[in-house]
């Protein structure tokens, strides 16, 4: 069995940060307007619980800090972060699973109550 599974389903807001991610390095702030926009608006992330997840993909090794790319103009260093090729993996597995989800659902009726 894929050990990424055991992880899975994912909490759409780790669902959310892992996909803002995708990309390249963001720092925090960054992460939490993507995570809004990705969802439309559907997933509102104070700073507590933002870094709360980080420290929980840190620790999983599906996150890790890099220096961030994008100067700010101060002498205090923002904390960017990165995908690992594990955080990557279990993103993959959660998109492939959510698919399946879709897929399955297309092949049903959906009728209207009365």
């Amino acid at each position: 069995m894929n050990d990424n599974l055991t992880y899975l389903p994912l909490r759409e807001p780790t669902f959310y940060i892992l996909l803002s991610l995708s990309p390249g390095p963001k720092h925090g702030y960054a992460i939490l307007k993507d995570v809004e926009k990705l969802s439309d608006g559907n997933v509102l992330l104070g700073t507590g619980t933002l870094y709360g997840a980080i420290k929980r993909l840190l620790d999983r090794d599906w996150i890790r800090r890099v220096n961030d790319p994008i100067p700010n103009g101060t002498d205090r260093e923002r904390k960017a972060y990165v995908l690992t090729n594990q955080g990557r993996r279990v993103l993959n597995a959660e998109i492939v699973r959510l698919q399946k989800l879709v897929s399955v659902a297309l092949t049903q009726t959906v009728e209207e109550a009365p």
